[in-house]
């Protein structure tokens, strides 16, 4: 009888049980799980260099070719997790290939955020021995537990509306569902292996049995943030509600006057925040931000007189900023894991550590010019990094906003001196103040690197934004 699969994927986020489960289906005769085989930034596991005699760097170039070895083992049934933030080569490869059974497990939201949490605090990811345990509790950040219910749900449609158009199925997980032996051997069958469990494997110890309130410093609080949300949908499988439209906790609503600032990650965010708030006369902390749509409507309904705006800046001056914030520095907020990969593998040239007084403006210029080679590849699907708000298309982030609101207004970041007071006159507000321009980027600004190869390149990886939005050759402000 012919195998029913020739691979399977198993679809987890982290503090899903995703682990507990491939112990388990490692204990099935004839079955193998490779771990994170497509982690862009290990390679199985940390503790890995490759998988059936292929390396990391060879995966990068060429990721079905580890696809393939996985699934041609001969006399196994070969499969890998997939997180929402891994190689986005494979996912749509495995989706569209009925060959490859979809496992999903899905977990309480708000149970493996506080998880997560706590294990970012005890570093501690794994347990095997309950007497090592590490007891900890976490603080509950409301608008990051925002964030990862949307980045959640987002990536659970997307499993099942690519499945419902392909005709497919797959076989959902729920992590109670982890405890019966049952129901593994029920997947054991839906697989279409001999093998079956006479008992769980026992190597793995859950982390944290208590309750949830007892998990975090601040159940008061939240509590008071999980009343917003529909709780009676959270649960749903396979995907999360409310469903939100894509970065809807980052709307900035104003202290008095009715405005809201639908940022575009990358622009200049802080510039229009600060003008918010002198607006009113307040600090930055008094505006509302990390809200979900059922308040952000409520918020709309009490204020019909309400204006929604956004504000773009040039894709140069946007690609140079995001590469000194978040890729060039190592302070807090820069993405030290992607610098990581894009200095060893994708070459970059950047420095080891922060930049310093050796780092010339030659060097910056030719590291700015091979990260934007870079981005090339990233929008282009090619690499195994994912596609960060913080660089994607602001044509792409313009789309996303549709399916909550559009925007009142659409400015330049060269028009904020006059349009942003000007829309603030609408709404009666004559003493509102000029916001201040961005502070030139840092080590190097823009303009001591600037030259018509650079905005070539630039051009041709934003296309649709210089098209969309009639953006021309970029000039220093």
């Amino acid at each position: 009888m012919p195998a029913k699969f020739d691979y399977f994927i198993v679809f987890a986020e982290m503090r899903t049980g995703s682990n507990f489960l491939e112990a388990n289906l490692n204990a099935l005769p004839g079955v193998t799980s490779y771990g994170e085989a497509f982690n862009p930034h290990f390679i199985g596991g940390p503790k890995y260099s490759e998988i059936l005699n292929i390396s990391q760097e060879a995966r990068d170039r060429d990721p079905l070719s580890l696809l393939a070895a996985i699934r041609e083992v001969p006399g196994t049934l070969g499969g890998f997790r997939y997180f929402h933030d891994h190689d986005p080569r494979i996912l749509g490869h495995a989706l569209s290939d009925p060959s490859c059974a979809k496992i999903i497990l899905t977990r309480n939201p708000l149970d493996s955020y506080v998880s997560w949490k706590i294990a970012r605090t005890t570093k501690q990811w794994k347990l095997t021995n309950v007497k090592k345990r590490r007891n900890a509790k976490t603080r509950f950040d409301g608008p990051e537990f925002l964030g990862h219910v949307e980045s959640t749900q987002t990536f659970q449609v997307t499993l099942l509306n690519t499945l419902q158009k392909a005709g497919q199925t797959a076989f959902y997980m729920a992590y109670e569902d982890l405890q019966s032996v049952e129901i593994l051997n029920g997947l054991a069958t839906w697989l279409g292996v001999d093998g079956r469990l006479n008992e769980l494997d026992q190597s793995l110890t859950r982390q944290n049995p208590e309750p949830v309130e007892a998990k975090v410093s601040n159940p008061r609080e939240m509590a008071k943030a999980l009343a917003e949300l529909d709780r009676f949908n959270l649960t749903r499988t396979p995907n999360f509600e409310p469903r939100r439209g894509p970065a809807v906790p980052g709307y900035v609503l104003g202290s008095e006057t009715p405005l809201m600032f639908m940022p575009v990650r990358g622009g200049p965010e802080a510039e229009v925040q600060q003008w918010m708030a002198a607006i009113d006369d307040v600090p930055v902390g008094n505006l509302t931000s990390g809200a979900n749509q059922k308040t952000i409507r409520h918020w709309m309904r009490e204020r019909p007189e309400h204006r929604r705006f956004t504000v773009l800046r040039h894709p140069l001056a946007r690609a140079h900023s995001v590469f000194c914030r978040q890729i060039l520095g190592t302070e807090q907020g820069s993405y030290l894991r992607i610098r990581r990969l894009l200095r060893d593998y994708h070459k970059i040239p950047l420095p080891t550590e922060a930049p310093d007084e050796s780092y010339s403006k030659d060097g910056h210029r030719a590291a700015f010019e091979a990260f934007l080679g870079f981005l090339r590849q990233n929008l282009a699907g090619q690499t195994s990094i994912r596609v960060d708000g913080t660089w994607g298309s602001q044509t792409e982030t313009l789309a996303g906003f549709a399916g909550f609101a559009l925007p009142d207004m659409v400015l330049r970041e060269d028009e904020m001196p006059t349009q942003l007071p000007a829309l603030a006159r609408q709404l009666g507000r004559t003493d509102a103040p000029v916001p201040k321009i961005a502070p030139d980027d840092t080590p190097y600004a823009l303009a001591d690197i600037y030259d018509a190869d650079l905005e070539q390149a630039c051009a041709e990886i934003y296309q649709r934004d210089y098209i969309q939005f009639g953006f021309t050759a970029w000039s220093a402000p």
